[in-house]
């Protein structure tokens, strides 16, 4: 299945800082790989997206349980419908998070308020890795430092599992696209723009520093005043792992 997904998808699959986003056109094929036989049926759940999840999902070798219900909405909206994909539920600390003295960001630094709720964990690919690095760097050069970077990944992570979403049609919520599926239509900019890595980080941040005191919330709080979703708990179950993906490429 991965060498389909990079066959249909080469400019995420293999070129994760391009400026290319996964259209309908991408999921479309995708999803017809469900009827290949050597396809492993992936679950459906009812709401707007469940399409286009689980032609992802199949693309990348993953299927399990989920949570149905859409997180879009507000100014910012989702390509995901709340589920959290293949998971790892349960609190995720310890072992893997703890760091040698490398000059990585401390624990203290990544989560100071301990993570909130069950957490949830997926593989990444080449092309989530490249995007989250995409993440990291622009939240050094806004100033919004380490617990800023975990805010930023925890966001994409639930608004489009970290890929660089384009258009999905008819599974589409409103006109949100990107890795945090905003909206040209509420002001964050051009298709080209929203579907930049780079751009979409860069204005997500600015929003998050006009947020009073957002270092000092509940990641999941911080990111719901910027994202105004539908479903504003869902992205406390990211935290865990944006910041072990932060303490790895910081």
């Amino acid at each position: 299945m991965k060498l389909d997904f990079t066959r249909w998808l080469p400019a995420i699959a293999t070129n994760p800082n391009r400026k290319t986003a996964l259209s309908i056109v991408g999921v479309t094929a995708l999803a017809g790989l469900a009827l290949g036989p050597s396809a492993i049926a992936a679950p459906l759940t009812s709401g707007p997206h469940e399409g286009a999840v689980a032609a992802i999902d199949k693309a990348t070798g993953r299927s399990g349980a989920v949570e149905s219900g859409p997180t879009g909405g507000g100014r910012s909206g989702t390509a995901e419908d709340g589920r959290s994909g293949t998971i790892e539920s349960g609190p995720t600390g310890g072992g893997r998070s703890d760091q040698p003295d490398t000059g990585k960001p401390s624990r203290a630094k990544l989560v100071p308020y301990g993570a909130q709720g069950a957490q949830s964990r997926i593989p990444l690919d080449d092309a989530q890795r490249g995007n989250a690095k995409s993440i990291i760097e622009v939240a050094k050069k806004t100033g919004v430092g380490e617990r800023g970077a975990v805010i930023g990944i925890a966001t994409a992570l639930q608004e489009s599992k970290l890929y660089n979403l384009g258009h999905l049609g008819a599974y589409n919520d409103h006109d949100s696209q990107g890795l945090f599926q905003q909206r040209p239509s509420t002001g964050w900019g051009t298709v080209e723009q929203i579907t930049d890595p780079e751009y979409s980080s860069t204005v997500f941040f600015e929003a998050l520093k006009g947020v009073n005191g957002w270092r000092e919330m509940p990641l999941t709080d911080a990111a719901q005043t910027v994202q105004v979703s539908a479903y504003p708990f869902h992205y406390a179950q990211w935290e865990e792992q944006s910041a072990d993906i932060v303490s790895q490429l910081w």
